[in-house]
């Protein structure tokens, strides 16, 4: 398999992995909060939800910018 492909399912599996203990630790939480978009305002969801799925999708979106930087041949 190529290393890039590798790198991007290390990626995928690791944040998947932590999106589902994510899940798990956020069932019993009650205190939920809305986020003031632009437009309007969003469903009420809890604080850690919110952090938590900004941290996953800001190492994903960090993981995949990055996959090519170390891989260029001299």
């Amino acid at each position: 398999m190529n290393s890039i492909v590798k790198k991007f399912l290390l990626i995928m599996v690791f944040n998947c992995s932590l999106f589902l203990i994510l899940m798990i630790g956020l069932q019993n939480n009650e205190r939920k909060n809305r986020i003031n978009l632009l437009v309007n305002e969003s469903v009420a969801l809890p604080v850690g939800f919110i952090i938590g799925s900004s941290f996953i999708s800001g190492s994903i979106i960090g993981g995949v910018l990055t996959l090519n930087y170390g891989s260029k041949k001299s």
